[in-house]
């Protein structure tokens, strides 16, 4: 037995060895980090049926009860046996691809070592075929690449080394040499099988990791181009911004040249080929064309893709694309390379995120002109517009947590997405439910509270029924803010409060707030007029007021209540019957 163990671990080495091999691999690297398809199990099962049979062939042979030094066992012994780590590679396949993968692996290393011989063949087959499917079906519990914890894997590796030998003792023929046998090989076969599998779970977990810092690092230059580019993409599509714009995403990516269009022309091309790539020149390449009319990425590997009219054009490469706005594309964004091998994986999701990214801060700029045009330019332009000190802000607070703690940092890029698609929601309707208003103010809350995670709580207190009625958009976030920013002291914890309740016909909505309250002095303006203080002007309230005022009329009212030390509570009345005040009238009142 004790010479036994030193073969055995030699023999999982070269399985390790492989596996190493393995991980190096894109394509196998693409299978161990998503959900497998048919071709990805396919492969799975051809693989890891291809380390059951080299395990066949590199095992130990068993001869009478002496170890046998034969490298490769191309033909055993009716009266011999083999250990080997047959085990390990059906184990780890089943724990891969589930059931479908564990059966094709098993059958495989296990028909494959019925036809090596041995008084041990059929039962060494049979415990094969039965690890491969059961550990398929216990992978829908425990699937490596969910559950990190490398001890499970080994843990079902060591089961299912044993089972294999209480099958040898069940079927092997005669018994005395099954038992005889299995004292031999039972101890080494089930420490190396165990030590094997626990050393391929590390290179997958090394393999997990890799691209989950991978992304994390994209993610975080993502989101620190974005906050650079963000003061010129707010100004939209024009000359000015779009070189600023490119200056930067040039200087922080592996693109060679980068170009930003409109629908019509060249904004902006920096970098290799912006001697004939000229800014305010008609598109030059059909393939931005084709981007523009399509809608969706396109990617050129070679010189004749890209469609330059100049022949001596150096880019040889390109990624496009599509820059969306209220789901129309209204320019391109474009990263050129003079070598193909440049325009990596790892560039393409950069720049894929960075379109996205790049369309949300167009739908906001062009939310912004919008407004300008519309009679309440001056409340749309007050609370529409994400204020860029709280957009850098949430973007730093996501930023540090991508590496310590990934999950709490892609929530927040949720949250943060829900606030602009609100405000561009509230840009562009006059009414909006309730519940939408209340998400406006969740995700609000969500990112401000990453940054200051014991500065305040706030509790909802919303009837269900109430979710749909339409409200105006920006009625409560701002309350919200308000009672965050100026309500309480930098040493006090603010306690604020929402409410929805029924009454009488009409829903009265309420915020209130544990703060130093508002001077008596200050009060009697607030709501009716801006005012100047310390604290602030007092337009957002008076803005909220003037909407429901001039939407419901009388049926609608808005009241302040405030005592110094006490708090400060708002109260917004609206009618619940909708007859009261038709879309037509809203409509109307804010045609112009």
């Amino acid at each position: 037995m004790i010479e036994l163990l030193p073969l055995m671990v030699e023999r999982v080495g070269i399985l390790v060895i492989v596996a190493f091999l393995l991980s190096r691999m894109k394509s196998f690297r693409q299978i161990i980090h998503n959900e497998p398809s048919i071709s990805g199990k396919v492969i799975l099962i051809a693989i890891f049926g291809t380390f059951g049979i080299i395990s066949n062939y590199t095992g130990v042979e068993i001869e009478s009860g002496a170890v046998s030094s034969h490298v490769w066992q191309a033909d055993v012994d009716i009266d011999s046996a083999i250990a080997n780590t047959r085990i390990m590679g059906v184990v780890i396949g089943g724990l891969l691809g589930g059931p479908v993968v564990g059966l094709g692996v098993g059958l495989i290393a296990g028909l494959h070592r019925l036809t090596l011989g041995g008084f041990t063949a059929v039962a060494c087959s049979v415990s094969t075929i039965f690890a491969g499917y059961v550990t398929g079906l216990l992978s829908k519990r425990y699937r490596i690449q969910k559950n990190r914890a490398p001890w499970g894997a080994v843990s079902i590796g060591i089961l299912m080394e044993c089972i294999q030998m209480g099958i040898i003792l069940a079927v092997a023929k005669p018994f005395d040499a099954a038992v005889h046998l299995v004292e031999i090989i039972a101890f080494p076969m089930i420490a190396v099988n165990g030590f094997g599998t626990l050393l391929f779970i590390l290179i997958i977990q090394t393999i997990l990791s890799e691209e989950e810092r991978t992304r994390a690092l994209q993610t975080n230059k993502a989101l620190y181009i974005a906050q650079q580019t963000l003061p010129f993409f707010r100004q939209g599509l024009n000359m000015h911004s779009s070189r600023k714009a490119a200056e930067i995403i040039l200087g922080e990516t592996k693109a060679d040249a980068i170009a930003i269009t409109n629908e019509h022309q060249v904004l902006a091309h920096v970098g290799a080929g912006s001697d004939h790539h000229n800014p305010m020149e008609m598109l030059a390449t059909e393939l931005t064309r084709k981007v523009l009319e399509q809608g969706r990425i396109i990617k050129a590997n070679a010189r004749s893709e890209i469609r330059c009219m100049k022949e001596d054009c150096p880019l040889q490469a390109a990624l496009v694309l599509p820059l969306i706005a209220n789901s129309r594309t209204v320019g391109t964004l474009k990263l050129y390379f003079l070598n193909p091998a440049r325009m990596d994986k790892v560039e393409q999701e950069l720049a894929e995120g960075l379109s996205k990214l790049f369309s949300t801060q167009l739908e906001l700029a062009e939310a912004e002109m919008q407004r300008r045009l519309l009679k309440d330019a001056e409340i749309k332009a007050l609370h529409a517009q994400v204020h860029p000190h709280f957009l850098f802000n949430s973007i730093n607070t996501i930023s540090s947590l991508i590496r310590s703690d990934k999950d709490k940092a892609r929530e927040l890029l949720l949250k943060l997405g829900v606030f602009f698609r609100s405000n561009l929601q509230g840009a562009r309707q006059m009414l909006i439910p309730l519940e939408k208003e209340l998400e406006h103010v969740e995700a609000y809350l969500a990112l401000e509270q990453a940054r200051f995670p014991d500065k305040y709580s706030v509790y909802m207190d919303i009837e269900p029924l109430l979710k749909t009625v339409l409200i105006p958009p920006f009625t409560l976030q701002p309350l919200v803010e308000n009672a965050i920013r100026h309500s309480v002291s930098k040493t006090q914890k603010a306690e604020i409060t929402v409410r929805a309740y029924a009454k009488g016909g009409k829903m009265v909505v309420v915020t209130e707030d544990n703060g130093k309250g508002i001077p008596a002095s200050l009060l009697k303006h607030l709501g009716n007029d801006t005012v100047r203080s310390e604290e602030g002007t007092g337009t957002a309230l008076w803005n909220i007021k003037n909407r429901i005022q001039e939407i419901y009329g009388a049926e609608g009212n808005f009241l302040i209540e405030s005592e110094q030390g006490k708090g400060t509570k708002v109260f917004i009345t609206m009618p619940l019957e909708q007859s009261k005040w038709s879309e037509e009238y809203v409509k109307g009142l804010y045609s112009g």
